[in-house]
Parts: C-alpha cells; sequence; structure tokens
C-alpha cells in the first residue's frame, strides 16, 4: 500500500471516531511507576542507554544550507558541532579541542571556512582534522593525524540531520524509522525554511513528551486554542518502530470529506484532519499550513527538568519585514501557549509525583500512544536486543 491509500484509510477511520464518538483503543490500561519520572538512577539509565544511543534529530538541512555553515548546541550535556563541508557533506563532531579541551565554536549558527579554538588558536578544517597549531615551533610534537575532532555519527535525511552522541556507534535510520521519514520526503520537508526557535523549561523529560502523546486532555486544558478545532479524547495511532503517527480529526472532517473523492482523503492533510508525528525518543512535530512547531525535548540538568527547544519552519521563505513581524509574532504565540497550557502544569505534576501520593501512574485504553512510548523505552533501558519489540 502507497502512503496516500495509508493515510486515506486512517482519514476514514478517523471520521468514523468523529461521526460514531470513538477513539484509538487497546486492550488494556497501563501501570507506571512513578519512580520513572522522579528517580535519579532511572534518569542517568535514561540518559546513557536511550539518549546515547538512539539516533537524535538535531538539526535541520535549512539550518545550514550553505557549504561552511554551522550549528553548535549542546544536547543532554554533550557539546554538539554540525557542519556542512564544501562539497555539501555534513558531518557532526564533538564541539572539543583536542587540546585542553574547550569549544571550538560558539553555541549558535555560523558560516567560516575552519574551527579556531578561542582559548589557545588551535585550527580544525570542516573534516575536524587538526590544521594548525599556534606557535607551533615551540609546542612540541604532535601527531596532527591523531588530534583531530572526535566525529559522532551522522546523517542527512528527509530534510533533517540525524546525530547519535556516542561515537563510531551503529545509526541506522531505516531500522530505527521503518519508512517513517517517507512522510517528510513527500512534504519536501529539505527545501522549507527556517524561521527560527524559542526555548522554554519545564518539568522531568517524560513528564512534558506525555503531553505530546495523546489529546485526551483537549478539553480541560485548551478549551479555547486546540479544542475548538480538534474534539477531545478522539486520535488514531500508527507505529514505525518507536516512533508515532498520531492522526488528530478536526471537528469539520465530515463536510471536509463528503465533496472530495475517497481516492484523494489521502492528500488532505490540515483539510479535515492533523496529524502529529512523534520521533523517538524526544521529538514532536506539527505540520500546520501556516507554520510548523518541531519541538526538542532535551532532559536536564536534573531529573526534575527538561529544556525544549520549539523550532518554527513553513513551505515559504520571509517576503518582507512586515512577514517577518508575523512570523515572530506567530512563534511567540505558539511558545506562550504551549509553556502556559502544558508546561506549567507539568511543573504541578512533578510535584504531585514527587510528594509520593501514588506509587504509580495509569495510562488509559484510549491513551496508547503514552503506553507506546513506555513501551518502548522501557525495551531501551532492558538493554537486550534480543527481547521483543513493542508493536503497535
Amino acid at each position: 500500500m502507497n502512503r496516500v491509500q495509508q493515510i486515506g484509510d486512517v482519514a476514514e477511520i478517523m471520521l468514523d471516531y468523529v461521526e460514531n464518538k470513538k477513539t484509538h483503543q487497546t486492550d488494556k490500561v497501563l501501570r507506571v511507576p512513578t519512580g520513572s519520572y522522579t528517580d535519579p538512577d532511572q534518569w542517568r539509565a535514561e540518559m546513557e542507554l536511550v539518549f546515547k544511543r538512539a539516533p537524535l534529530m538535531l538539526a535541520f538541512t535549512s539550518e545550514l544550507p550553505n557549504p561552511g555553515d554551522y550549528k553548535a548546541m549542546e544536547a543532554v550535556g554533550v557539546p554538539v558541532l554540525i557542519n556542512r563541508a564544501k562539497d555539501g557533506t555534513v558531518r557532526a563532531f564533538l564541539n572539543v579541542c583536542s587540546h585542553r579541551g574547550a569549544p571550538v565554536a560558539n553555541d549558535g549558527h555560523g558560516n567560516c571556512p575552519r574551527f579556531t579554538c578561542k582559548y589557545h588558536g588551535w585550527t580544525f578544517g570542516q573534516d575536524g582534522k587538526l590544521i594548525g597549531i599556534s606557535e607551533a615551533s615551540t609546542f612540541g610534537e604532535v601527531n596532527k593525524a591523531e588530534r583531530g575532532l572526535r566525529e559522532l555519527p551522522c546523517e542527512e535525511r528527509a530534510g533533517m540531520i540525524f546525530v547519535c552522541l556516542t561515537p563510531n556507534a551503529p545509526l541506522d535510520l531505516d531500522r530505527h524509522f521503518r519508512g517513517f521519514l517517507d512522510d517528510f520526503e513527500a512534504l519536501d520537508f529539505a527545501n522549507w525554511t527556517y524561521m527560527g526557535s524559542r526555548v522554554i523549561e519545564g518539568a522531568n523529560w517524560k513528564i512534558a513528551f506525555d503531553g505530546y502523546l495523546e489529546g485526551y486532555h483537549f478539553a480541560s486544558l485548551h478549551p479555547t486554542t486546540i479544542n475548538p478545532r480538534t474534539p477531545s479524547n478522539c486520535a488514531h495511532y500508527e507505529g514505525f518502530g518507536p516512533n508515532i503517527r498520531i492522526g488528530f480529526p478536526q471537528r469539520r472532517i465530515a463536510d471536509v470529506l463528503k465533496d472530495i473523492p475517497r481516492e484523494e482523503w489521502g492528500n488532505q492533510e490540515n483539510n479535515g484532519y492533523d496529524f502529529v508525528r512523534i520521533f523517538f525518543p524526544n521529538v514532536s512535530c506539527f505540520v500546520a499550513p501556516e507554520i510548523t512547531q518541531v519541538a526538542q525535548l532535551f532532559p536536564g540538568p536534573t531529573p526534575d527538568k527538561n529544556r525544549t527547544v520549539l523550532n518554527y519552519l513553513r513551505r515559504e521563505p520571509i517576503r518582507d519585514e512586515e512577514d517577518r513581524a508575523n512570523v515572530e509574532a506567530a512563534m511567540n504565540f505558539f511558545r506562550d501557549v504551549t509553556y502556559t497550557e502544558d508546561y506549567v502544569i507539568g511543573l504541578e505534576i512533578q510535584r504531585g509525583l514527587e510528594s509520593g501520593a501514588h506509587d504509580d501512574l495509569v495510562f488509559g485504553k484510549n491513551e496508547r500512544g503514552n503506553q507506546y512510548f513506555h513501551e518502548w523505552l522501557n525495551w531501551y533501558l532492558e538493554d537486550d536486543i534480543s527481547a521483543p519489540e513493542p508493536v503497535m
């Protein structure tokens, strides 16, 4: 079955949900210990067994469109440098000089032919090789071939740049995404324009991420922002390995689809239904006609905190200053809604869980996305590749 047919079938399912007041359900509830959100030992295990092994989406093609472009950032405490070389190749390195450990690029974006450590001026090429030692005649003998930047596994696919934070670790995007990136190829995501980002902070990363995985809370938590467009407790889930495509029907889905041939229903995203696309372990992407929000959730620096980068993209580049002002206003609006309506209650949940009031949380049969995420998280934490993988 091709992608359009598959999405058309999902649209038909969501139409039935709205017309008959139903939602996707599994056959059980799932209990998750509250310690999953508070225990420092589990948090450390998540960093080592999940965030330093799974492919992380750290940048967009549109952030580094030109040769020499780079992005320097921190991901779960790891300093990362991503750059595009003259031949268009994208590479990732640990942003750590091989002399005394200082960064070779400041956090943020830029363009340069080489990277120079601000501490002692050692210089590295776009390929990470050490090409210059300040006052080399007084320093002593150094084998430059052995003192390059430490490279990280990196691959650019479907308009995004994926990195593994462990040097020499395997990076198999086909196995991890199981065809899910075809959605972004079909959207022509590589040719979109990066608008900018906003940063918010919240509770334990899983408390925050749980909120992206269900629509059961729309009526109570988003009565004037999301609920008028999208009915509460009405969603469809598809699994692609550990990743999830969540379908949210719009209230007007029946009125929209009745005038469209059935074979075209798979081409109507944002017209009768929407999708939230989840990249395990920490990315949520909502493609909207006006502007797309891609949230990257980074745990830490302690178990009770997360730092979320809200990235914004759209198909068309900025037209003029008025357009830029409107885009900035839209980014601020989405940031404020995400923080005030989702992250504030997450902080309250964190306090509640740390109080010891309950031994566990319960995810209902209608919260299959949350269940699936926690099942996959536990699979990674078991650190046993022979164990059966969760299935949707």
